[in-house]
């Protein structure tokens, strides 16, 4: 199967709310674990902005994932490199237009993750059609207008998980610098300040009176 997995998720809050079905003899458990978390931070990373364009494909040797986003949602596929992005494409409008038909208000009260379990059965449907790449119909796509690639950006997987650890570590210092010593942006500061200072400057014109004191008396010795 070229198309190993899908993912549909709500940009808003980065939610996935389906996935295409698990199938017989495809990629072992652990294999699909690691492909769901990757296209999940990258659903993450769409939420929060760090991925602007409405269409993309993620270069992940030797696979890659292709998004769609349109109305607050996003559509993701994984599948080999080999694959025809026109052809997954195809496959990503298709599953929108079918979501189209859906209330706005049934996805936007989802709260849990991959609940949506209705759709991950159109999903399916919608899937078995785009696994064999010779068929008439996809044939016919993959010869139709190609103008609809000129708009679609790639970047490599690894480049945004090291833009991601990068904008993480500019947070981490920024929040330690703020709470190094929160002590210096409070009232209590203010408090110290007055309470102490005096004292302060009492001890210090005493110190001066004495060591002043002391200098004289060392001097008027030394002169007898």
């Amino acid at each position: 199967m070229m198309l190993k997995l899908t993912i549909v998720g709500r940009v808003s809050d980065g939610l996935p709310l389906a996935q295409s079905p698990r199938y017989v003899n495809e990629e072992d458990a652990d294999s699909v674990s690691t492909y769901k978390q990757q296209g999940e931070f990258l659903l993450k990373e769409i939420s929060r902005g760090a991925l602007p364009c409405s269409k993309m494909t993620i270069f992940l040797d030797p696979h890659g994932f292709n998004y769609m986003v349109g109305n607050g949602i996003c559509f993701m596929a994984l599948c080999d490199s080999m694959y025809p992005r026109k052809l997954v494409f195809h496959y990503l409008q298709d599953l929108q237009k079918e979501f189209k038909k859906f209330d706005v208000g049934v996805t936007e009260r989802i709260m849990r993750p991959y609940s949506f379990i209705k759709f991950d059965g159109i999903i399916g449907n919608i899937r078995s059609k785009y696994v064999d790449t010779r068929t008439q119909a996809n044939l016919a796509k993959l010869n139709s207008d190609g103008s609809q690639e000129e708009d679609i950006l790639s970047e490599s997987f690894s480049q945004i998980v090291k833009r991601r650890r990068r904008f993480d570590m500019l947070r981490r210092m920024s929040e330690a610098h703020l709470h190094a010593s929160p002590i210096w942006c409070s009232k209590r500061l203010e408090i110290i300040a007055l309470k102490w200072i005096p004292v302060g400057l009492v001890l210090a014109v005493t110190t001066v009176l004495i060591w002043t004191n002391l200098l004289r008396d060392d001097l008027l010795f030394t002169g007898s």
